[in-house]
Protein backbone atom coordinates (compact mmCIF):
# COMPACT_ATOMS: atom_id res chain seq x y z
CA UNK A 1 0.00 0.00 0.00
CA UNK A 2 1.19 3.48 -0.81
CA UNK A 3 1.68 6.17 1.71
CA UNK A 4 -1.48 8.05 2.47
CA UNK A 5 -1.87 11.76 2.24
CA UNK A 6 -0.67 13.49 5.35
CA UNK A 7 -3.05 15.95 6.86
CA UNK A 8 -1.42 19.32 7.35
CA UNK A 9 -1.88 20.57 10.87
CA UNK A 10 0.27 21.65 13.76
CA UNK A 11 2.30 18.86 15.37
CA UNK A 12 1.47 18.80 19.02
CA UNK A 13 4.50 16.83 20.17
CA UNK A 14 7.31 19.30 20.75
CA UNK A 15 10.13 16.87 19.93
CA UNK A 16 8.47 15.64 16.75
CA UNK A 17 7.73 19.22 15.77
CA UNK A 18 11.41 20.18 16.19
CA UNK A 19 12.63 17.15 14.18
CA UNK A 20 10.14 17.86 11.41
CA UNK A 21 11.22 21.50 11.36
CA UNK A 22 14.88 20.56 10.93
CA UNK A 23 14.13 18.10 8.10
CA UNK A 24 11.73 20.36 6.25
CA UNK A 25 14.04 23.34 6.67
CA UNK A 26 16.98 21.51 5.10
CA UNK A 27 14.78 20.36 2.22
CA UNK A 28 13.42 23.88 1.72
CA UNK A 29 16.93 25.39 1.59
CA UNK A 30 17.99 22.68 -0.85
CA UNK A 31 15.02 23.36 -3.13
CA UNK A 32 15.71 27.10 -3.01
CA UNK A 33 19.32 26.50 -4.05
CA UNK A 34 18.26 24.17 -6.86
CA UNK A 35 15.76 26.60 -8.34
CA UNK A 36 18.28 29.46 -8.20
CA UNK A 37 20.92 27.38 -10.04
CA UNK A 38 18.66 25.65 -12.58
CA UNK A 39 16.50 28.65 -13.46
CA UNK A 40 19.04 31.45 -12.88
CA UNK A 41 16.60 33.12 -10.51
CA UNK A 42 17.23 35.39 -7.56
CA UNK A 43 15.90 33.62 -4.49
CA UNK A 44 15.73 34.93 -0.94
CA UNK A 45 14.48 32.67 1.84
CA UNK A 46 13.94 33.76 5.46
CA UNK A 47 12.79 31.35 8.18
CA UNK A 48 12.31 32.04 11.89
CA UNK A 49 11.98 29.12 14.26
CA UNK A 50 9.59 29.05 17.20
CA UNK A 51 12.47 30.18 19.41
CA UNK A 52 13.13 33.18 17.17
CA UNK A 53 16.27 31.81 15.51
CA UNK A 54 16.89 33.08 11.98
CA UNK A 55 17.60 30.81 8.98
CA UNK A 56 18.02 32.40 5.57
CA UNK A 57 19.29 31.72 2.07
CA UNK A 58 20.01 34.09 -0.79
CA UNK A 59 21.19 33.31 -4.28
CA UNK A 60 23.01 36.64 -4.37
CA UNK A 61 25.98 37.42 -2.14
CA UNK A 62 24.01 40.15 -0.38
CA UNK A 63 20.59 39.50 1.11
CA UNK A 64 19.97 43.23 1.56
CA UNK A 65 20.17 43.86 -2.19
CA UNK A 66 17.38 41.34 -2.88
CA UNK A 67 15.29 42.78 -0.07
CA UNK A 68 15.75 46.28 -1.43
CA UNK A 69 14.64 45.10 -4.84
CA UNK A 70 11.61 43.45 -3.27
CA UNK A 71 10.80 46.64 -1.41
CA UNK A 72 11.02 48.69 -4.61
CA UNK A 73 8.70 46.32 -6.49
CA UNK A 74 6.27 45.94 -3.64
CA UNK A 75 6.27 49.64 -3.05
CA UNK A 76 5.53 50.30 -6.72
CA UNK A 77 2.64 47.87 -6.64
CA UNK A 78 1.31 49.33 -3.43
CA UNK A 79 1.66 52.81 -4.82
CA UNK A 80 -0.35 51.90 -7.91
CA UNK A 81 -3.01 50.38 -5.72
CA UNK A 82 -3.00 53.37 -3.44
CA UNK A 83 -3.47 55.77 -6.35
CA UNK A 84 -6.75 54.03 -7.08
CA UNK A 85 -7.86 54.52 -3.50
CA UNK A 86 -7.68 57.62 -1.41
CA UNK A 87 -4.50 59.70 -1.48
CA UNK A 88 -4.12 59.45 2.25
CA UNK A 89 -3.29 55.77 1.97
CA UNK A 90 -0.09 56.56 0.07
CA UNK A 91 1.35 58.33 3.07
CA UNK A 92 0.82 55.21 5.15
CA UNK A 93 2.64 53.10 2.56
CA UNK A 94 5.45 55.62 2.34
CA UNK A 95 5.80 55.59 6.09
CA UNK A 96 5.94 51.80 6.12
CA UNK A 97 8.55 51.76 3.37
CA UNK A 98 10.71 54.35 5.07
CA UNK A 99 10.38 52.56 8.37
CA UNK A 100 11.47 49.26 6.84
CA UNK A 101 14.37 50.97 5.10
CA UNK A 102 15.42 52.64 8.33
CA UNK A 103 15.39 49.32 10.15
CA UNK A 104 17.61 47.76 7.49
CA UNK A 105 20.06 50.66 7.68
CA UNK A 106 20.16 50.56 11.47
CA UNK A 107 20.80 46.82 11.40
CA UNK A 108 23.62 47.25 8.87
CA UNK A 109 25.11 50.02 10.98
CA UNK A 110 25.12 47.80 14.05
CA UNK A 111 26.78 45.05 12.03
CA UNK A 112 29.46 47.47 10.78
CA UNK A 113 30.11 48.48 14.39
CA UNK A 114 30.55 44.82 15.37
CA UNK A 115 27.24 44.54 17.21
CA UNK A 116 24.41 42.01 16.95
CA UNK A 117 26.56 39.46 15.14
CA UNK A 118 25.23 36.44 17.03
CA UNK A 119 22.38 35.74 14.58
CA UNK A 120 24.55 36.03 11.45
CA UNK A 121 25.59 32.93 9.58
CA UNK A 122 29.10 32.18 8.32
CA UNK A 123 28.22 33.37 4.83
CA UNK A 124 26.81 36.63 6.13
CA UNK A 125 29.90 37.22 8.24
CA UNK A 126 32.11 36.62 5.22
CA UNK A 127 30.03 39.08 3.20
CA UNK A 128 30.29 41.66 5.97
CA UNK A 129 34.05 41.15 6.16
CA UNK A 130 34.35 41.64 2.41
CA UNK A 131 32.37 44.88 2.59
CA UNK A 132 34.55 46.20 5.41
CA UNK A 133 37.73 45.30 3.51
CA UNK A 134 36.45 47.09 0.42
CA UNK A 135 35.57 50.18 2.47
CA UNK A 136 39.04 50.20 4.06
CA UNK A 137 40.67 50.02 0.63
CA UNK A 138 38.69 53.05 -0.54
CA UNK A 139 39.59 54.95 2.62
CA UNK A 140 43.30 54.18 2.31
CA UNK A 141 43.28 55.10 -1.38
CA UNK A 142 41.69 58.46 -0.62
CA UNK A 143 44.13 59.08 2.23
CA UNK A 144 47.15 58.32 0.04
CA UNK A 145 45.80 60.59 -2.70
CA UNK A 146 45.46 63.49 -0.26
CA UNK A 147 48.98 62.86 1.09
CA UNK A 148 50.48 62.86 -2.43
CA UNK A 149 48.65 66.08 -3.30
CA UNK A 150 49.93 67.73 -0.10
CA UNK A 151 53.52 66.61 -0.78
CA UNK A 152 53.35 67.89 -4.36
CA UNK A 153 52.05 71.26 -3.20
CA UNK A 154 54.82 71.54 -0.61
CA UNK A 155 57.44 70.71 -3.24
CA UNK A 156 56.10 73.45 -5.52
CA UNK A 157 56.26 75.96 -2.66
CA UNK A 158 59.82 74.87 -1.84
CA UNK A 159 60.88 75.34 -5.46
CA UNK A 160 59.31 78.81 -5.60
CA UNK A 161 61.07 79.83 -2.37
CA UNK A 162 64.42 78.60 -3.71
CA UNK A 163 64.00 80.64 -6.90
CA UNK A 164 63.10 83.70 -4.86
CA UNK A 165 66.13 83.13 -2.64
CA UNK A 166 68.42 82.93 -5.69
CA UNK A 167 67.04 86.20 -7.06
CA UNK A 168 67.62 87.94 -3.72
CA UNK A 169 71.17 86.56 -3.54
CA UNK A 170 71.97 88.00 -6.99
CA UNK A 171 70.63 91.40 -5.96
CA UNK A 172 72.77 91.35 -2.80
CA UNK A 173 75.92 90.55 -4.83
CA UNK A 174 75.19 93.39 -7.28
CA UNK A 175 74.67 95.80 -4.39
CA UNK A 176 77.99 94.75 -2.81
CA UNK A 177 79.82 95.38 -6.12
CA UNK A 178 78.30 98.85 -6.39
CA UNK A 179 79.34 99.70 -2.84
CA UNK A 180 82.89 98.41 -3.53
CA UNK A 181 83.32 100.70 -6.63
CA UNK A 182 81.92 103.80 -4.94
CA UNK A 183 84.87 104.39 -2.44
CA UNK A 184 87.37 104.21 -5.34
CA UNK A 185 85.56 106.97 -7.23
CA UNK A 186 85.47 109.10 -4.08
CA UNK A 187 89.25 108.67 -3.62
CA UNK A 188 89.91 109.84 -7.20
CA UNK A 189 87.80 112.95 -6.70
CA UNK A 190 89.55 113.76 -3.39
CA UNK A 191 93.04 113.44 -4.98
CA UNK A 192 92.15 115.83 -7.84
CA UNK A 193 90.80 118.44 -5.41
CA UNK A 194 93.99 118.34 -3.27
CA UNK A 195 96.31 119.86 -6.01
CA UNK A 196 98.19 123.11 -4.83
CA UNK A 197 96.66 126.44 -5.82
CA UNK A 198 99.88 127.97 -7.33
CA UNK A 199 100.14 125.11 -9.79
CA UNK A 200 96.60 125.74 -10.91
CA UNK A 201 97.22 129.44 -11.39
CA UNK A 202 100.43 128.64 -13.20
CA UNK A 203 98.65 126.48 -15.62
CA UNK A 204 96.08 129.15 -16.35
CA UNK A 205 98.79 131.80 -16.84
CA UNK A 206 100.76 129.60 -19.20
CA UNK A 207 97.65 129.02 -21.24
CA UNK A 208 96.95 132.75 -21.49
CA UNK A 209 100.57 133.50 -22.37
CA UNK A 210 100.51 130.94 -25.17
CA UNK A 211 97.42 132.58 -26.57
CA UNK A 212 98.92 136.09 -26.44
CA UNK A 213 102.18 135.02 -28.08
CA UNK A 214 100.21 133.86 -31.06
CA UNK A 215 98.84 137.41 -31.42
CA UNK A 216 101.81 139.63 -30.63
CA UNK A 217 105.20 138.14 -29.83
CA UNK A 218 107.15 141.43 -29.31
CA UNK A 219 104.83 143.48 -27.13
CA UNK A 220 103.78 141.69 -23.96
CA UNK A 221 100.84 143.25 -22.28
CA UNK A 222 100.84 144.38 -18.64
CA UNK A 223 98.41 141.60 -17.89
CA UNK A 224 101.00 139.19 -19.19
CA UNK A 225 103.66 140.68 -16.91
CA UNK A 226 101.35 140.35 -13.96
CA UNK A 227 100.54 136.78 -14.80
CA UNK A 228 104.15 135.89 -15.36
CA UNK A 229 105.25 137.53 -12.13
CA UNK A 230 102.85 135.73 -9.89
CA UNK A 231 105.44 133.23 -8.80
CA UNK A 232 108.50 135.63 -8.81
CA UNK A 233 109.90 137.07 -5.59
CA UNK A 234 109.41 140.81 -5.04
CA UNK A 235 113.09 141.82 -5.51
CA UNK A 236 113.14 140.30 -9.01
CA UNK A 237 110.19 142.35 -10.26
CA UNK A 238 111.47 145.48 -12.21
CA UNK A 239 110.16 148.87 -11.20
CA UNK A 240 108.38 150.94 -13.79
CA UNK A 241 108.98 154.75 -13.46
Amino acid sequence: MGRGRVQLKRIENKINRQVTFSKRRSGLLKKAHEISVLCDAEVALIVFSTKGKLFEYSSDSCMERILERYERYSYSERQLAANENERTGSWTLEHAKLKARMEVLQRNQRHYMGEDLENLSLRELQTLEHQLDSALKHIRSRKNQLMFESISELQKKDKALQEQNNVLAKKVKEKEKEMAHQPQQNNCQDSSSMLPQPLQSLNTSDTNEARSNGRDEGNPSPAQHRNSNVLLPPWMIPRIE
